[in-house]
This record gives structure tokens, C-alpha cells and sequence, in this order.
């Protein structure tokens, strides 16, 4: 599975679930399952390995104004609906974080922000393939520690400074 077709699951998913990420999460496993074991797991490979991209401070910063707060897990489950939401949501994201605040229409704080099933999903097909756990990726371990340069998410003046669209558009506090 190349790069494209892994996005073409990823936004046929996503538009067949009306934007639902639980919904998403099913759609995507019942079209993996119409594919070969190893097919699943290059969808893995390539779910991980943007997943692992997504490790950075600065995402977790717009995640924070996105969803007035995050911890640790919530963040893990936010860069599986960011990896949801397609290429170019996810590109522009880890481009410029602070561009989500044009890239999403709609964004519900609510609703959106937490795919934690989208995380799953390759695993659950692979196994209800295969009736076994998936093998190791072959991937390098994940990060430790974000990447970048950590900063105060309690600090609302350093989120509307590093964040300003972002925070014009989703800000909880006035600064």
C-alpha cells in the first residue's frame, strides 16, 4: 500500500461516516477487512509512522486551544482524529499548527478531537483476518518525548502568542 492509498482510505472513511470519528473507525475496519493481512499492516505502518510525526509540543499546544486542555492520552487520541481528517489537515497541521484554525470547518470540541478507535482499527481488522494479534511493524520505537520545545499550556498568554488564529477562533480565556 503506497502513501495515496492509504489517504484514500483515511478520507473515504472520514466522508462515509458523515465526519463521525467512532463511525469512521468502524468504516475503516470493515474496508480493511476486504483486503490481505499485509495489506492491513502497511495501512499500520503508515498510521503509526504519522502518528509518531504527530509527537510534537507544538501540536499538543493547538490541541490544547482546540479542546481546552489535554492530557497525555487525550493527546494521543487527538493525533488519531488529526490523522483522520485526511492529508491535508494533516499536513497543514504539522506544517503550521496554528493553520487549523482555517482547516477546520465545523470543529465541534464536543465531538471532534478524539479518535481513539481510529487508533485501533488495523489492529482490530488484522486480527478478525488473521484470529491472531498483529506482528511487530518493524518500526522505529516511538518517541519518548515530543518533539520540539516544550511550553506552559496553563499560560494563556504564551497560547495566544504561539496560537493567535487558533486562539482568535477557540480560546477559552480572554488574555
Amino acid at each position: 500500500m503506497d502513501e495515496t492509498e492509504f489517504w484514500e482510505l483515511i478520507d473515504g472513511s472520514r466522508e462515509d461516516a458523515g465526519d463521525d470519528p467512532d463511525e469512521q473507525a468502524d468504516v475503516l475496519v470493515e474496508r480493511l477487512l476486504q483486503r490481505d493481512p499485509e495489506s492491513v499492516l502497511d495501512f499500520s505502518r503508515h498510521f503509526e509512522a504519522r502518528f509518531n510525526r504527530a509527537y510534537r509540543w507544538d501540536l499538543w499546544g493547538a490541541a490544547w486551544v482546540l479542546l481546552d486542555g489535554v492530557s497525555d492520552d487525550a493527546f494521543d487520541f487527538f493525533r488519531c482524529w488529526l490523522i483522520g481528517q485526511g492529508r491535508e489537515v494533516f499536513e497543514g497541521a504539522l506544517h503550521d499548527p496554528d493553520d487549523l484554525a482555517g482547516l477546520l470547518d465545523g470543529f465541534d470540541p464536543e465531538v471532534d478531537g478524539d479518535a481513539e478507535e481510529l487508533g485501533y482499527a488495523a489492529d482490530e481488522a488484522y486480527e478478525r483476518l488473521t484470529g491472531i494479534a498483529p506482528p511487530d511493524l518493524g518500526l522505529p520505537a516511538p518517541p519518548r518525548e515530543p518533539e520540539g520545545t516544550p511550553m506552559d499550556f496553563e499560560d494563556d498568554a504564551v497560547l495566544a502568542r504561539y496560537y493567535p488564529r487558533l486562539w482568535d477562533r477557540f480560546g477559552q480565556s480572554e488574555v
